[in-house]
């Protein structure tokens, strides 16, 4: 059996769950989440825990059952706590501001980069850097990685857009002897 998928949800207070035949919503003090549930997979409610089953050993249905957990486990933990990303701006001249929806960025290019937000993601500007955070793991995640992806950092000054917890690897320059 599956080590993550066998394992039970806690639903914290305040927290509501509504299992249908095929889907689930999840409601909470930030918000609501819903998740169709995949073929062959089952969810019961037990008071405040979730337990995510299957219907058989097939490999495709063993491969959805942890899935379809973590999912669940992501939605509780949003609704209730939420996510939040972190990125840094580093580099000479490199800015970022906040106008409405959207995120003007100055990265060293003949133009500024307005990237749009994406719905249920909020952000906030504090000097160079990025607060990402909103109840949906995965838009969360995906908007960090496309702003990340607008100047990637480089290992020679360590110049671009960077998570808060990421290593840049320095590299030394042509002469091969640290600077």
């Amino acid at each position: 059996m599956s080590r993550i998928g066998k394992l039970p949800i806690k639903v914290p207070n305040g927290v509501t769950i509504t299992v249908d035949s095929n889907k689930v919503l999840v409601k909470g003090p930030k918000g609501e989440l819903d998740l169709l549930l995949l073929d062959g997979i089952q969810c019961q409610v037990d008071g405040n825990t979730i337990v995510v089953t299957r219907v058989n050993d097939e490999l495709s249905i063993k491969a959805k059952h942890g899935l379809t957990r973590a999912l669940i486990n992501n939605m509780v933990i949003g609704v209730s706590e939420g996510f939040s990303k972190k990125l840094e701006i580093n580099g000479v001249g490199f800015k970022v501001a906040l106008n409405g929806n959207n995120l003007n960025l100055s990265l060293g290019f003949s133009h500024d980069i307005v990237y749009p937000l994406h719905d249920g993601v909020v952000a906030s500007v504090d000097q160079n850097t990025i607060t990402l955070s909103g109840i949906d793991k995965q838009k969360v995640g995906q908007v960090a990685a496309e702003i990340r992806k607008l100047k990637k950092p480089e290992p020679y000054k360590g110049k671009g857009i960077k998570y808060s917890d990421e290593v840049i690897i320095r590299k030394s320059g042509k002469s091969g002897k640290d600077k």
